[in-house]
C-alpha cells in the first residue's frame, strides 16, 4: 500500500509521514528530498535556475517512479504536487493507494510558518505576519479543490502528532 500525505507547507507532512511509516512498518519517502537528491540541488535553486515548469516536470517524473515502485510506502508530497498536471489523477488511479490531506487553517499555518519563514525560501521574503497570511490564503484558495479530493481528510489544527496519527490509523482501517 502507498499512502500519500498532502497539504500545505507546515501542515506536518514530513514529521507525521515518518511517524506513520514507522507505525505501518512502511518505508518513508519525501518527494521533495528525492527530487533534491536526483538533481543534486535544492528545490529553491532548481526553481531559481531552471524555473517552475522544469521543476513540475521533474516532480511528475519522480512521482511516476514512486507509483511504479511495488514497495509499501508513506510519501510526503510537495505542497503543490497534487495540484499540477495529472498528478492527483495518477495517484488516485494507482491501486492500493490512499491520499490523506493534512488540513490546517490559514491561521494555524501562519502561526507555524512565520517563526521559521527564513528557512523556507518560498516565503522568506514576506516581512509581516499579515503578508504571510495573505500569501497562504491565496494558495489555499487555489489548492483547496485538489486537496479536498483526498481519500481521507484530517484536521491538524491545535492537535498533537500522536492524536493525528491515531486518527489516521483509525481512518485507514
Amino acid at each position: 500500500m502507498k499512502i500519500f500525505l498532502a497539504g500545505y507547507m507546515g501542515s506536518g507532512k514530513s514529521l507525521l509521514g515518518k511517524q506513520l511509516a514507522k507505525r505501518l512498518n512502511h518505508d518513508f519517502l519525501d518527494l521533495d528530498d528525492q527530487i533534491e537528491v536526483m538533481e543534486g540541488n535544492s528545490i529553491h535553486d532548481i526553481f531559481g535556475e531552471k524555473g517552475e515548469l522544469y521543476f513540475r516536470k521533474l516532480e511528475t517524473k519522480v512521482l511516476k517512479d514512486v507509483l511504479e515502485d511495488h514497495s509499501d510506502l508513506v510519501v510526503s508530497l510537495g505542497g503543490g504536487t497534487p495540484c499540477y498536471g495529472k498528478n492527483l489523477e495518477l495517484i488516485k488511479e494507482t491501486p492500493n493507494s490512499k491520499i490523506i490531506y493534512l488540513k490546517a487553517s490559514v491561521e494555524e499555518l501562519t502561526r507555524r510558518l512565520f517563526p521559521e519563514k527564513i528557512h523556507r525560501p518560498v516565503i522568506s521574503h514576506l516581512e509581516t505576519r499579515e503578508a504571510l497570511e495573505e500569501f497562504i490564503r491565496k494558495h489555499m484558495f487555489e489548492r483547496g479543490y485538489y486537496y479536498h479530493q483526498s481519500d481521507i481528510i484530517v484536521n491538524v489544527d491545535n492537535a498533537e502528532p500522536e492524536d493525528i496519527l491515531n486518527e489516521i490509523m483509525e481512518k485507514l482501517k
